[in-house]
This record gives C-alpha cells, structure tokens and sequence, in this order.
C-alpha cells in the first residue's frame, strides 16, 4: 500500500511540473500590455498543403533537371511535421509602441533542436501593412502581410514577411489604429508645449499672457502699423524731393530778374 501511494505522489509531482513547464512556455510575461494578437490556428491546414504544394513541385523541376527533387520527395514527411511545428509556435502581437513576433521552429533535422526567432518592429518605424497574395496562395486561401518601414524605400525582400496569418485585415486596422493614436497624441503634446512656452520678445510685455493665435495676430498688427509708417515717411521724402527740385527750377529765373 506504501509503495502505491507513494507511486501516485510521484506521478502526481510529475504531472505538476510538466504542466508548470508548459504553462511557462505559453504564457511568457510580457512588459507591456497586449492591444492585439494574431492568430494562426485557422489556417494551419490551408499553410501546410500550400508549402507541401510549393514543394512537391520545385522537387519535381529538380527531378527533371538534376534529380535531387528525389531526395526532397523523401523528406516531405519531415518537412510537413517542421512546418506544423512552425506556425503553432508563432506569436504575433501588437503592443503599445512595437509589433512583436516570436516562432520557434525545428531545424531541418529535428534530432538537432530548435532555432528561436524573435523580433521587435517599432510602431513609429512602421509606413504601412502590406496584405499580398499570390497566385499559388490564393487557391489555398493563404495570405501574407509584409511590414514597410519608413524612410529610404529598401527592397521588399529587407522587409519583415509573415504568412499564414488568420485575419490579415484585422491586424492592419488594429496597426494603423495604434499608429494613428500615437500621432494624435504626439501633435497634442506639441501643441500643448506650444502654450506652456512664454514669450521672450522684449518690448511686447501684454503678448507673454497671449495665446499662440493672439500673439500672431498681435505680431501681425504691429508689423502692419510698421509698414504704414514706412510708408508715410517714403511719401513725405518724395515730397520733399520735388519741393526742393522746384526750388531749384526757379532761382536762375530769379537772378535774371535781379540782374
């Protein structure tokens, strides 16, 4: 009875941290708040029978050409459990400030292990979310999105590239909807800098107590009054000049008078 019950104690410990490892790997703590996750259970099957297709029919060109598509056909099997392996371990979010994108993925032999890949696409980086689907694609209902940076145009193929996403369109509304916040946010800030910023002009006491329009408009009306009193001054210049030339008109008639 002893050596029953303390099997079941260890098999019960066993199950505990089998489940505590699993629970580890899926909920990993994330430091910021999640705003949107993708998912990729939806189209797991439509995934793997578009890459098996693509597959068999580059392993039949090299058959024909080579004949190392034999040795690819042989490794299907491999090939479609790595690529199961792939999309149910991919993670696709959106945060407040990044898009973040984590796969795990077997090695072309498996026995070796697994290469992780994660990455971290800042949103103020992001120009815009490009859905493609190509031809091959669209008879097995697979979508691909691709993230365009801003700033110098790069080639597509230097952009990040993610396929089998569920709802393609859902993730790029939820992008663009953070994205459009931020700015909002960021223009708010300025403006509000804008206001708290007191005026340093010296000779204009009442316009550091001026909103930003009073104080243009009262830049406005004094840079008006200047240039009318220019104005003014280059009129009563010009009058003095034909005065003068007027004068000078009728002196000799007054020496010829005299004389």
């Amino acid at each position: 009875m002893e050596s029953k019950e303390g099997d079941a104690e260890i098999d019960y410990l066993e199950r505990g941290l089998l489940s505590e490892d699993a629970s580890k790997d899926e909920c990993e703590p994330e430091d910021e708040a999640v705003l949107y996750t993708a998912s990729f259970e939806e189209t797991e099957e439509k995934f793997v029978k578009y890459q098996t297709a693509q597959w068999v029919l580059y392993s039949l060109l090299l058959i024909l050409a080579w004949g190392i598509g034999l040795f690819m056909l042989i490794y299907l099997p491999v090939r479609r459990y790595i690529l199961r392996k792939d999309i149910r371990s991919r993670k696709l979010y959106v945060t407040q400030n990044a898009i973040v994108y984590k796969v795990v993925r077997p090695v072309p032999f498996p026995c070796f292990g697994v290469l992780k890949k994660e990455k971290h696409v800042l949103l103020p980086s992001v120009a815009d979310i490009i859905i493609e689907q190509g031809y091959l694609q669209s008879l097995f209902g697979v979508y691909s999105i691709r993230i365009e940076n801003v700033g110098v145009r790069r080639p597509p193929g230097d952009d990040v590239q993610i396929q089998g996403v569920a709802n393609p369109r859902a993730f790029r509304k939820a992008v663009l909807t953070r994205l459009s916040s931020m700015r909002s946010e960021a223009f708010s800030r300025q403006f509000s800098a804008i206001e708290d910023v007191p005026s340093s002009r010296i000779g204009y006491p009442a316009a550091s107590a001026m909103s930003p329009a009073k104080s243009l408009r009262h830049d406005l009306l004094s840079q008006s009054g200047e240039l009318i009193l220019l104005q003014k001054l280059e009129e009563v210049g010009t009058s003095l000049k034909r005065v003068q030339t007027l004068i000078e008109q009728q002196r000799p008639q007054v020496l010829r008078l005299t004389d």
